[in-house]
């Protein structure tokens, strides 16, 4: 492997334990978002003005050798969040093959909204026997309903559901699905709904909390 992509990353934050996966884990942040999500809490990731740094797989992987003790010590690894990693999945696919190669056994998941074509998440999925990319997908679903989605994303789910579909087929056990109480926009009932359906899919593994938005002064 010679022609490296580049990865747009909006930071790193290390030392993050069952956060954001197994583990101690390392958070790399991508930068891009196809949502334009009511109460994002990180514009930057669709900031034009924003100039990201930009990594190679070997620049990465020396940048995040410091903590593969830890990695390895708890199960842990690295997380690729965002903004939108599945943006730049042809990375993600590279690094991971490149870790592999030089031997290291880090656990890698992917915190996503699945509102990407197809085509970005299926670098990461294995073929027939092999061993699987990503450890654990960690999914945004916000909620299941149409006119709730579309309200607070300003995009349709129709993406989302597609790839839900996908991964149900191929993997359901490895993920985990983000159910939020949004203010003013859902309800417990409306979450209860899209668990339901959710699980009717084949997932298992929920994450329900709500957001706290901020004071206004």
């Amino acid at each position: 492997m010679t022609d490296y992509p580049a990865f747009a990353a909006l930071g790193i934050s290390r030392h993050r334990l069952f956060r954001d996966g197994q583990g101690v884990t390392t958070l790399v942040a991508g930068y891009g978002c196809p949502l334009a999500c009511r109460y994002c809490i990180n514009m930057t990731c669709r900031d034009p003005a924003f100039r990201p740094k930009r990594f190679t797989p070997p620049a990465l992987y020396e940048r995040l050798c410091v903590d593969y003790l830890y990695f390895e010590a708890t199960n842990g690894g690295v997380t690729f969040g965002g903004g939108e990693p599945l943006l730049q999945s042809p990375f993600l696919r590279a690094f991971i093959d490149y870790v592999r190669e030089a031997g290291k056994t880090w656990r890698f998941a992917v915190e996503t909204s699945l509102a990407v074509p197809e085509e970005n998440l299926a670098p990461l999925l294995p073929g027939p026997g092999e061993e699987p990319f990503v450890r654990e997908w960690i999914v945004d679903v916000k909620d299941m309903n149409p006119e709730l989605y579309e309200a607070y994303t300003a995009k349709s789910p129709a993406l989302l559901r597609h790839n839900l579909e996908i991964l149900a087929a191929r993997c359901p056990d490895t993920v985990t699905l983000r159910l939020p109480r949004i203010p003013g926009f859902n309800t417990d009932a409306d979450r209860d709904r899209s668990e339901k359906e959710l699980r009717a899919m084949g997932f298992k593994n929920f994450d329900r909390f709500a957001y706290i938005l901020p004071e206004k002064p």
